[in-house]
C-alpha cells in the first residue's frame, strides 16, 4: 500500500504540472516514473532475499531473470534464492551463470565455491577459492577456506584461517563454534570446549555451541553441566547429551543418571531421553 501510495502521489503530481502553464515534456514524465518503478523494484529484490518464502523468491527471480537475462543483480538474486531454498545443485548452476557474465565480482566467486560446499563439491570449491586473489580478504572467503582446509585434515592451515575469519566479523560465533567442532574432530577437547564457550559468550542463543561444548566436556569425563545460560528444555537435552556421552565412555551408571535427570528436568515429555534410558536398562536386563 505504501508503494502504490508513493506512486499516486507522484502522477497526482505530473498531473498538477501539467495543468500549470509549465508542464513538462512527456518523457521526463516516463523517466520520473521509471525511477519509482526502479525504487520498488529495488525493495521488492530485497524483500525477495531476506523475509520472503525461499521457493517463491526463486520464482520471482527465475521470471525476472527471464525477462531481463542481462540483469547481474537478478541473477544473483536467483543464484542466493536457490542457496536459501537449500537447492545447492541449482545454485552452483545459476552462480557459474553469474560468474560469466559482466559486472560480476569476486564475492560472486566466493558465493560459488559456498554453493559448491553445500552440494558436496569439495574439490570444486577449492579450486574455485584458488583461484580468487589473495587480495581479496572477507570473512566468508576465509571461513570457506577454513571449512576446506579442515575437510583436507589440513590443521594448521585451518586454524590459521579460522583466525583470521575470526577477526574479520563482529559476530564471530558460528565460525568459532566450527573451529571448536574441528577441534573436537581432532581430540583435542579442552580447546574445543574452550571455543564452544567464546562461543556462546558472543551469541546466547546458540543452542549447538552449547551442545557441542557438552560433548567436548563428556569426552573428557566432564559430566557437569557448564555454566552458560540456557532454559529448561535446553537443560533436559544437554543433560541427555551428557548422559549419552558418558554411557559412551564406559560410564554407564552415570549416564543412566543424567538420563533420569533429564527426564525430569524437561517441561514436557521428553521422549528421546525415555527411548535412550528404556534401551539402557533393557540391554542390561538381557
Amino acid at each position: 500500500m505504501r508503494h502504490i501510495g508513493i506512486l499516486t502521489l507522484c502522477l497526482s503530481g505530473a498531473v498538477m504540472l501539467t495543468a500549470c502553464g509549465d508542464a513538462p515534456r512527456k518523457g521526463e514524465v516516463n523517466r520520473a516514473l521509471q525511477n519509482v518503478n526502479v525504487v520498488d523494484e529495488s525493495n521488492l529484490n530485497d524483500i525477495m532475499l531476506t523475509v520472503a518464502d525461499p521457493n517463491e523468491a526463486v520464482a520471482y527471480f527465475q521470471r525476472a531473470t527471464k525477462d531481463q537475462p542481462e540483469r547481474t543483480d537478478l541473477q544473483r538474486g536467483l543464484a542466493t534464492s536457490l542457496v536459501r531454498a537449500k537447492r545447492a545443485p541449482e545454485a552452483v548452476v545459476a552462480f557459474n551463470k553469474l560468474t560469466k557474465m559482466d559486472g560480476a565480482t569476486l564475492d560472486d566467486d566466493v558465493d560459488l565455491a559456498d554453493a559448491m560446499i553445500r552440494a558436496g563439491d569439495w574439490k570444486g570449491a577449492e579450486a574455485k577459492l584458488d583461484k580468487v586473489p589473495p587480495t581479496h580478504e572477507t570473512f566468508k572467503r576465509y571461513r570457506l577456506e577454513a571449512m576446506v582446509a579442515d575437510s583436507n585434515k589440513e590443521w594448521k592451515k585451518a586454524d590459521s584461517f579460522y583466525e583470521i575469519a575470526v577477526g574479520l566479523t563482529t559476530r564471530p560465533a558460528g565460525v568459532l563454534n566450527n573451529w571448536g567442532y574441528s577441534k573436537l574432530t581432532r581430540g583435542d577437547f579442552s580447546e574445543a570446549e574452550r571455543l564452544f564457550g567464546d562461543a556462546i559468550k558472543q551469541d546466547k542463543t546458540l543452542f549447538t555451541a552449547k551442545n557441542n561444548m557438552v560433548l567436548a566436556r563428556g569426552a573428557q569425563r566432564n559430566y557437569n553441566l557448564p555454566v552458560i545460560p540456557m532454559d529448561q528444555s535446553e537443560r533436559a537435552q544437554l543433560l541427555h547429551t551428557l548422559g549419552l556421552s558418558a554411557i559412551k565412555q564406559g560410564d554407564v551408571e552415570t549416564g543412566k543418571g543424567l538420563l533420569r535427570e533429564a527426564i525430569d528436568t524437561h517441561p514436557q515429555h521428553f521422549e528421546a531421553a525415555v527411548r535412550s534410558l528404556r534401551a539402557l536398562e533393557s540391554s542390561v536386563t538381557n
